[in-house]
């Protein structure tokens, strides 16, 4: 069996080889490898070694994540890459497995990742977890009107845009709590000016819209780089602004839910998604991701929960979780009604898919009682990110 040693970058050499793998995994330029690296920063990326020799690498980033109004503390694995002389070794999966482990050690419940493939992130114990999307919309369809909220042009007042974000990234399930590097990728634009809205007055923004615009043939668009949209009228607005481009721009492509409440409001079915791919998690401590996560208000209920986790011990273990006014209390032990695996555990913890859903799919058994409680308890709105990592 192949042996690996997993660790931090050391010196400079070992930085140079892990930008050659990750600009060869990526089809990018060497010098563009040598930017993320610096923009991720140095300490956050990890490597495997084989017969000391560097096999791949990735970065781990920090974040919260949005579950039930409460920011649940998330490790993103990002840039996982492998070389290719070094795949099908096993190089991958110790590389991952190892990560996990860290994360654990580290006291982040969770890890969440954008996959290529999902077989390699399943035998970590990763799962479907949510959705990202990509919509697009023609100018011309937007019959709006004028906007009700007054728009501003702003280039100092960032630490408004962060606050109204945080307000929107509290109600939608999966939303980050953003660190300095997705707002660093946010500003930055290379291939276009960028402009930054507020929405609503001065003392009372009531969201903002960033984008950029591009000359593209056959069609010239827009590219909504972020949105925040806390009432109607900003929604109004938000659309309204958009349409007054129809003369010099045919089209709008943003990001959204998979289910996008934004589109309701269009005289008609004009918004299409243009593609929809999962980004999936892992729970790294089950009860402490249980008892950080929101829950809904106006219920009170108990699930008896068993978890099966081939990986990390901590988790392999049954659990009562007992939820009143929006919170939790998880204890060990219990009756174990409801029964899943790390993977299934994660659709679950995010409402991707219900309680009966999984049952349907095989992907967990329980009782009558215990599908009840966990549709209760797991309620909301399917989970979503608009930033990729």
């Amino acid at each position: 069996m192949a042996s690996f040693e997993y660790g931090r970058i050391k010196d400079s050499g070992d930085a140079s080889k892990l930008i050659s793998i990750l600009s060869q995994c990526f089809m990018m330029a060497p010098s563009d490898g040598e930017v993320y690296m610096q923009s991720v920063g140095i300490e956050n990326f990890r490597i495997i070694r084989q017969n000391k020799e560097i096999a791949g690498g990735l970065a781990i980033l920090s974040f919260g994540q949005n579950y039930g109004g409460e920011f649940v503390p998330m490790s993103g694995i990002a840039a996982v890459g492998i070389a290719p002389e070094y795949r099908g070794s096993g190089a991958a999966l110790a590389l991952m497995q190892s990560a996990v482990k860290e994360i654990h050690v580290e006291g982040a419940p969770l890890t969440a990742l954008f996959p290529a493939v999902q077989r390699l992130y399943r035998a970590a114990g990763y799962e479907q977890a949510g959705s990202f999307c990509n919509w697009e919309i023609t100018t011309a369809s937007i019959q709006m009107g004028k906007p009700q909220l007054p728009l501003t042009l702003i280039t100092e007042e960032k630490h408004i845009l962060r606050e109204l974000y945080e307000k929107q990234a509290r109600l939608h399930n999966g939303n980050l709590n953003r660190n300095e590097f997705i707002w660093a990728d946010i500003g930055r634009s290379k291939d276009a000016q960028q402009y930054a809205y507020l929405i609503g007055n001065l003392d009372d923004p009531q969201g903002y819209i960033i984008f950029t615009q591009h000359r593209r043939e056959p069609n010239d668009y827009i590219h909504i780089r972020d949105w925040v949209l806390l009432t109607p009228l900003s929604i109004q607005s938000f659309w309204a602004f958009l349409g007054g481009h129809r003369s010099q721009i045919d089209t709008i492509r943003y990001r959204s839910a998979l289910v996008d409440a934004l589109t309701l409001v269009l005289p008609e079915q004009t918004a299409k998604l243009k593609s929809s791919t999962r980004w999936m998690l892992r729970a790294v401590d089950v009860k402490t991701a249980l008892q950080k996560r929101g829950y809904p208000q106006n219920i009170q209920a108990e699930l008896h929960l068993e978890v099966q986790d081939d990986l990390l011990s901590k988790n392999n273990n049954k659990f009562i979780l007992s939820v009143a006014n929006g919170s939790a209390d998880v204890t060990e032990g219990g009756r174990g009604d409801l029964k899943l695996d790390i993977r299934a555990f994660a659709p679950l913890y995010t409402s991707l898919f219900s309680p009966s859903q999984l049952q349907m799919a095989g992907k967990l058994e329980a009782t009558q009682n215990a599908i009840i409680a966990a549709t209760q308890i797991f309620a909301g709105a399917s989970p979503w990110m608009a930033d990729f990592f």
